[in-house]
């Protein structure tokens, strides 16, 4: 099990590789995650068939692992909606009950089926990786406890405790969790692991032999900065992305993608991080759209609260703005939604609200939401999207609402290009693009159609993270947890 001094510690990242090392080795391999807080989530596997929602880490953990995903895997994932409001899902379903319950009072009813998961994976497979959430060592949530030491009770776990050394503080870190922990969960944890090293790793002495004689846990690894995994980041807006530029130091196309307060899926555009002369920027003003060739609108747990956010930044008059001058515009799920004339709520579920106005589109919200894998092929588009013509796409759908022509305007002629049947509309101009369909930028033919170029696929990021491990641990520590 790895567990974490703070979120993002490294947790996430040290799992994945983890899951890809223990593969190698020829085992037979599972993640876990019993409650994950994110908007980021996948479609995977369900119960009877049916699809379901786990967050996008265990997601990626799971391919690592070179296992199927499905929903036991992050049993509980929490996507919040506002400040003290999450949505619950549940075994990869949305939970109205559990969505309505108080926090503390959802560990007992939860429980079981974490339970059950967890032994289920552990039954089936050679290895499980577990994470951990937050820190572990949080006395005013430990009573209620389901994601780490009570997890790590359950499995007897061998946990590994990792810290961000690059934060400062790093070993008042380890040594404050330690210490925090009770005496019979302090026994579960086999060593502490530096995580974000950059410098001279001697001048770490004497700190890593004095902690193991104050805790008995020795120091088992010491993890370079990864500037440039290829992985995901899981939580937020990761704004130190490299320049991206190509090997002629030239940057040909900056994509801004607006980062509203309840951004979801952000984790799609990763891929477009690792292509050369590719610039990505997050923006949270008109100031942040300058110089960009296209704007993103991504998805969003609260489409409503989050355009009013958008207005109140003044960004809804600089993206119409781009998008007069011809500059591109793509829209994604929530994003769709904002293109459109308005979103209407009559159930209560978002809430009501005029749209940006660039596409003829309006969304009406309904309690049942479409969670579901998707292959399509793009019709034929005009104008600066006319690349993906022809292009078949794979990814997955995670929304409330539908989309579908504004009624008063179709029936005056007004009407947006419908170039993927029910999923995908653009302007008559061709630059702006609204599509329900999550994954766009992870599909190769899609990135060859746009950019001529590939991205470092999944399973060579996964391989390097692996082998980062190969070179940081003690030698005979990770085989040694799995003995």
């Amino acid at each position: 099990m790895v567990l974490g001094t703070t979120s993002g510690a490294g947790k996430s990242w040290l799992a994945t590789a983890l899951c890809r090392y223990y593969a190698r080795q020829g085992f037979k391999v599972a993640p876990f995650k019993a409650q994950n807080m994110s908007n980021n989530a996948r479609v995977v596997a369900g119960p009877q068939g049916a699809w379901g929602e786990i967050g996008s880490a265990q997601y990626f953990q799971a391919l690592a692992a070179r296992a199927v995903p499905d929903v036991r895997m992050n049993p509980l994932l929490l996507k919040p909606e506002a400040d003290t409001r999450s949505q619950v899902v549940l075994l990869g379903q949305v939970s109205e009950e559990l969505s309505a319950m108080p926090w503390r009072g959802r560990s007992q009813r939860v429980w079981p089926q974490i339970a059950a998961a967890l032994d289920a994976l552990r039954a089936e497979n050679d290895v499980v990786v577990i994470e951990g959430a937050g820190s572990p060592a949080e006395t005013n949530l430990h009573a209620s406890d389901v994601v780490n030491m009570r997890v790590a009770r359950h499995a007897g776990a061998r946990c590994l405790l990792v810290t961000d050394i690059d934060r400062g503080g790093a070993f008042a870190h380890l040594y404050g969790t330690w210490a925090l922990l009770p005496e019979d969960e302090r026994a579960l944890i086999h060593g502490f692991v530096l995580n974000k090293f950059r410098g001279d790793a001697s001048l770490l002495a004497p700190a890593p032999e004095d902690l193991q004689r104050r805790t008995g846990i020795p120091t088992v690894a010491t993890i370079p900065m990864q500037w440039r995994h290829g992985l995901p980041e899981e939580d937020g807006v990761f704004d130190m992305a490299p320049a991206g530029a190509d090997a002629r130091g030239v940057v040909h196309t900056t994509v801004a993608v607006v980062a509203y307060p309840r951004i979801s899926n952000l984790d799609e555009f990763q891929p477009l991080k690792n292509v050369p002369g590719v610039r990505l920027v997050w923006a949270r003003s008109p100031a942040g759209l300058a110089g960009a060739d296209w704007v993103v609108l991504p998805g969003s747990k609260a489409t409503a609260a989050d355009l009013a956010w958008l207005r109140a930044q003044g960004l809804d008059g600089a993206i119409a703005a781009h998008a007069a001058r011809g500059g591109r515009v793509l829209g994604v799920c929530g994003g769709l939604q904002m293109l459109g004339e308005a979103l209407v709520d009559t159930e209560g579920i978002d809430g009501n609200a005029p749209g940006l106005g660039l596409l003829p589109l309006v969304t009406a919200f309904a309690r049942g939401k479409t969670v579901q894998p998707t292959q399509a092929c793009f019709g034929a588009l005009p104008g600066a999207w006319g690349a993906l013509t022809g292009v078949v796409v794979a990814g997955y759908e995670i929304h409330h609402g539908q989309t579908a022509q504004h009624p008063a305007m179709a029936a005056k002629g007004d009407v947006a290009r419908e170039v993927i049947p029910g999923l995908a509309w653009c302007n008559p101009a061709g630059n702006v693009l609204g599509l329900y369909l999550h994954g766009l930028f992870e599909d190769a033919a899609v990135l060859r159609a746009l950019f001529g170029a590939e991205a470092p696929t999944l399973d060579g990021v996964f391989d390097g993270l692996a082998d980062a491990l190969c070179t940081s641990f003690a030698p005979g520590v990770l085989d040694a947890l799995v003995q």
